[in-house]
């Protein structure tokens, strides 16, 4: 009988950029199908920019017991053999912050958008904050073109739409919120900042935060020209080692 293998997605509200505790990177490495696993970071979204790349390689080697490695595109080395391989290998693939509609357009262009399915299918755990938990919807609310704006060709690999830093970011909720009352956007997530939501085969199977109001919410029209809007309870992580 062959094995069904779950398909995983780690959208986060922060991360080594912004949680100096290391909280939310913590619980995602323990979802990894492996327990030393290979992590590739993505810095597309950023235009591969060397000190994020910096960071994340620093972070994750210094705190978190894993293999971490970067892919850049923007000075692309590997063939698409090559590519191919790299990828597949990866336990978990976390991509970064940054502009949501260039890197679609830079990962179609080089097969990537491909191959993070195939990845997918084969039981990689996927993740990412802001432009990186966007990209794996149908549709989300980007800054891309710099006012907040829908953005309706992700890779779906998420039904529905998102909205990243819902509480944090002035602008975002209610525009958010009109977007998908209007059906400019499908109904979808809103992800507060210090929350971090793992969806099993396009469901939510776990939730949890490291800001104590922090939450996950599901945001669909209520067919009166509004919207409904339910937060799921988010279980506080564990400080443990991490101090305060």
């Amino acid at each position: 009988m062959a094995t069904v293998v779950p398909h995983r997605i780690a959208l986060l509200g922060g991360g080594f950029t912004l949680d100096e505790d290391g909280l939310l990177d913590d619980w995602l490495l323990g979802h990894a199908r492996a327990p030393h696993p290979k992590v590739c970071f993505l810095p597309t979204a950023s235009g591969d920019s060397p000190g994020y790349s910096e960071r994340f390689l620093h972070v994750f080697r210094t705190r978190h017991d894993c293999e971490p490695s970067v892919l850049p595109l923007f000075a692309r080395k590997l063939d698409d053999e090559a590519l191919r391989t790299f990828v597949l290998s990866q336990d978990v693939v976390y991509v970064g912050g940054g502009n949501t509609a260039n890197m679609l357009a830079v990962w179609r262009v080089h097969g990537v958008d491909r191959l993070l399915r195939e990845a997918y299918d084969r039981g990689t755990l996927l993740c990412g904050m802001s432009a990186g938990a966007n990209c794996w919807a149908e549709a989300s609310h980007t800054d891309s073109f710099g006012p907040l704006a829908p953005l309706t060709d992700g890779l779906g690999l998420l039904q529905g739409s998102l909205c990243p830093h819902y509480d944090s970011e002035p602008g975002r909720r209610p525009s958010y919120r009109a977007a998908v009352a209007d059906q400019v956007l499908p109904a979808g997530w809103a992800l507060d900042d210090g929350t971090g939501a793992l969806f099993t085969d396009g469901r939510p199977t776990e939730t949890v935060t490291r800001v104590g109001s922090a939450r996950l919410y599901r945001v669909e029209p209520d067919g009166r020209g509004g919207v409904r809007e339910g937060a799921l309870e988010c279980r506080p992580l564990d400080r443990g080692a991490w101090g305060d």
